[in-house]
């Protein structure tokens, strides 16, 4: 197919700390991504257990929405597709900003509910991975953190819990180091809202999607993330000694990490413990991480 005739199209991923932006092109069935950017916009941050956007984390929304258009006129696109997760779900002023973007940059925002935004996790997770072994996938949000359970004939099981990390460290008080205490009430936290849920689903293979798990493999490998269309495993003792020391880890140890990006370094002992804590309860032995979600999966009608 020739270069002109291809449709480059965006999504963008509004999500509770982290924005981000995909352009592709999809060509004889397949994703060929051609740009990405994120920004630490924070959006829930400051009124996310309130169910309000605060006034600064709504302006931060509209520059990185501002940037992400512009971008997308630098390569042509010819439509985006915005896709608004636990923040804007929780958020009662959550139309400001739609409105916004239909207004000023003249595309759509879709909020969707967490069943929607878990199947299209799964749709993005699948491009990466066939089930030929069943798992469970994990997309540690912000606000909110998808489980699918899934194997070669398609969705077992999904599951989104108000769980997030921005959540819970907004509810801890934002804590700079994480005493025994704090990391106690988590668990519980943890206990309280999935425990028995998922005591009745073991998995011997956990699949990170993207995000928080690419910072883990960072971590555990020292180097970054491999540019793949494929899975990538994570040898498993290595990865239970990153959490394991995520947990424990003070804000220096963190800040002073450079395989810890910025907006992951106060709230890492928060996904540590979920991550360990999943791993638990569903008896994990293996863990891979795919390269794709929620924006991969948007492009999957396309395909």
């Amino acid at each position: 197919m020739a270069q002109e005739n291809l449709r480059r199209e965006a999504v963008i991923d509004l999500g509770t700390n982290t924005f981000n932006l995909l352009i592709a092109e999809v060509n004889d069935g397949e994703l060929n991504c051609i740009y990405n950017d994120k920004l630490p916009v924070l959006l829930g941050m400051g009124g996310i257990n309130q169910g309000i956007i605060v006034k600064a984390a709504m302006e931060r929304a509209k520059d990185a929405l501002q940037r992400f258009c512009n971008s997308c006129k630098e390569y042509n696109v010819v439509s985006i597709t915005g896709v608004g997760t636990s923040a804007l779900r929780a958020a009662s002023n959550a139309q400001e900003l739609v409105d916004y973007a239909k207004r000023e940059l003249d595309f759509t925002i879709e909020i969707v509910s967490g069943e929607r935004e878990a199947e299209l996790i799964y749709k993005g997770v699948k491009l990466s991975y066939s089930f030929s072994k069943p798992g469970v996938i994990m997309d540690i949000g912000g606000g909110s953190t998808e489980f699918i359970g899934a194997d070669n004939s398609g969705v077992q099981w999904a599951k989104s819990l108000n769980i997030g990390v921005s959540r819970i460290f907004q509810q801890l008080d934002q804590p700079e180091e994480f005493t025994v205490e704090h990391i106690q009430k988590i668990r519980a936290f943890l206990d309280e809202k999935g425990g028995a849920y998922f005591r009745e689903r073991q998995s011997g293979l956990l699949i990170g999607a993207s995000g928080s798990f690419e910072t883990l493999y960072e971590m555990v490998f020292l180097s970054e993330f491999p540019a793949t269309n494929k899975v990538v495993s994570i040898p498993f003792k290595r990865l239970v000694s990153a959490l394991d020391w995520g947990i424990k880890s003070s804000l220096k140890e963190r800040m002073d990490n450079n395989w810890i990006i910025p907006i992951r370094k106060k709230m890492l002992p928060i996904a540590a413990v979920k991550a360990k804590w999943v791993i638990e309860q569903l008896g994990v032995e293996q863990v891979c991480v795919s390269p794709y979600s929620l924006k991969e999966g948007v492009f999957t009608r396309e395909i």
